[in-house]
């Protein structure tokens, strides 16, 4: 009988320990500068708009067309990214982007664009984007080991809002001195460090035994995955709120900053640059406040923290307080989604990660691109100051649901592939796109054990199903009571060979625990059948009806 899985090491807080792995300090660095150009980007493009239109729809339709995408698409993406080479799906999604910004400098130099036009350079490159983050998040993994996760992840914040301190402010110096297709352009140039730093990557991967997955399967698992994992579902949700609630503030700043006489792109530039500034101070106290109160608590913080600074900037009117509004949105920001993504993270094995987090991804982003919208109506119909304001409520009743529905702790399971499995030797002559394929295991249990044996088996459902089974029953023989079987079915052959291959260790533990409560000789007797949905019926004997199988 095998041993235990011992349980993994306890996650040790080390805000710099993930530079400790040379290939993350080299694409940390390279994507340090794209952030820088990114953001100089979306300055120059949200300034931009309000030189083009007076609407506050369209203006805020600018932070929309760069969130639209990742919902759109992020599912795409990370299904993708757990299936093909990542390192491809970065470099392809950082081409792109190049393209696309290159393109959109020439024709805002020329002066051709119109809103419309705008909004849809700004979509596209939202959509390399999307290609991009999952692949992304999913290689913190690849690049760091699971204790360093959390700070990876808190570093790419650091990293982010670094620039945004910065980049914003230079962005408003470069549109106020060169225009926006100067900001365009230097947005281009900054691909180039981190398609160098990905080219020069050589991540290590472990091949898989089982064939590639189709594209199409491996998106219905990713969504069956998350469908049937409460904590993931209970992160996802809350990501959404957060994101249609606080996207307000972002999506409605150039307004903000218009509304000042002496205001302009270098006012909008600095107050993005205070909300960069408590961003990266909400990134340091990161690991110290996680390390003091719960995720719940530092959930909620965030919320408030983010509705007052909402408030501040509807019912204020003095730019010193619009400012130091900021810093609380900034470090409330980086509190909310950081947590958000290190959750999921910790929370999903490999061969799902980057699915996991392109769901998560989607409903962030996908409620970030609702908020633009909805608020710059808002703002049109009912004045900047009530769309702020109420903006600001909606994040309180986001903290007040957490007494309801309470962020989940990251936990010690160890979601580690088990890699016990050994494909069986048939005798009959499979492809691996034969089936359905029905499997049976056949348990002796005692009847002193029979309440353990079906708590363990609710367990066993829910890993089973999660992992790609269908039409799972528990059977009990009825002239042998102490005999129970376990069916259900996988669709090919390939699929269950795929279902083992995603066992986890913290799953092995019910296998173990299962095979303590058998007392039939050796271990449980496993039955792996192919269906036959079809008899040839005999030429002499008539078909008096239709017979469907299920």
């Amino acid at each position: 009988m095998p041993d235990a899985v011992p349980p993994p090491p306890p996650l040790k807080p080390s805000s710099l320990a993930p530079f400790r792995h040379a290939d993350f300090r080299l694409l940390w660095s390279a994507t340090l500068v794209s952030n820088f150009g990114g953001l100089v980007q979306a300055v120059g493009a949200a300034w931009l708009m309000t030189q083009l239109t007076d609407s506050a729809t369209l203006i805020a339709l600018v932070q929309a067309s760069n969130t639209l995408p990742i919902m759109l698409l992020a599912l795409a993406s990370g299904a993708l990214a757990d299936i093909f080479d990542r390192k491809t799906l970065l470099l392809t999604a950082q081409l792109f982007m190049l393209v696309v910004s290159v393109a959109l400098a020439v024709v805002a130099w020329q002066g051709w664009l119109t809103p419309w036009l705008l909004l849809g350079f700004t979509f596209l490159i939202g959509a390399g984007q999307a290609l991009y983050n999952p692949p992304w998040q999913a290689s913190m993994g690849d690049l760091v080991p699971r204790a360093d996760l959390p700070a990876a992840v808190t570093l790419n914040s650091v990293g982010f809002n670094l620039m945004r301190s910065v980049g914003p402010a230079a962005g408003g110096f470069i549109v106020a001195g060169f225009g926006a297709a100067a900001a365009f352009a230097v947005n281009a140039l900054t691909y180039l460090p981190l398609l160098g730093a990905l080219l020069r990557w050589k991540p290590r991967t472990t091949p898989s035994p089982a064939p590639r997955e189709p594209f199409l399967s491996a998106v219905g698992a990713g969504l069956r995955y998350v469908a049937l994992s409460p904590n993931l579902m209970r992160v996802i949700l809350r990501g959404a709120l957060f994101g249609f609630a606080a996207v307000s503030v972002l999506a409605l700043l150039p307004l903000v900053a218009k509304s000042h006489p002496e205001g302009g792109s270098l006012l909008f530039g600095g107050l993005l640059g205070c909300y960069g500034l408590g961003a990266i101070a909400g990134a340091v106290l990161n690991p110290r406040i996680r390390a003091r109160f719960d995720n719940e608590n530092v959930i909620r913080v965030a919320f408030a923290g983010f509705a007052g600074a909402a408030i501040v900037l509807g019912q204020a009117d003095a730019i010193w307080l619009h400012a130091l509004a900021m810093l609380p949105a900034g470090a409330s920001w980086v509190l909310a989604l950081s947590l958000f993504n290190v959750t999921v993270q910790l929370s999903t094995p490999r061969w799902v990660v980057a699915r996991a987090l392109a769901l998560y991804q989607t409903a962030t982003f996908g409620g970030m691109a609702a908020g633009s919208w909805a608020w710059g109506a808002v703002a049109g119909g009912q004045g900047l100051d009530q769309a702020l304001t109420w903006a600001g409520g909606v994040l309180l009743v986001g903290a007040v649901i957490g007494f309801w529905f309470k962020a989940p702790e990251f936990g010690s399971v160890d979601l580690d592939p088990v890699n016990r499995f050994r494909e069986p030797a048939l005798r009959l002559d499979l492809r691996g796109r034969s089936g359905p394929i029905m499997v049976m295991v056949d348990y002796r249990i005692d009847q002193k054990d029979v309440p353990e044996f079906l708590r363990l088996m609710q367990l066993r459902r829910n890993i089973r199903r999660r992992d790609g089974a269908r039409n799972w029953a528990l059977l009990r023989d009825l002239e042998h009571p102490d005999l129970w079987s376990e069916s259900y079915h996988i669709a090919t052959w390939d699929e269950y060979v795929r279902h083992n291959l995603r066992r986890t260790k913290s799953d092995a533990e019910v296998t173990v625990l299962l095979r303590e409560l058998h007392r039939g000789e050796g271990d449980p007797v496993v039955h792996r059948m192919i269906e036959r949905h079809s008899v040839t019926p005999q030429d002499d004997v008539p078909l008096l009806g239709k017979i469907e199988v299920p």
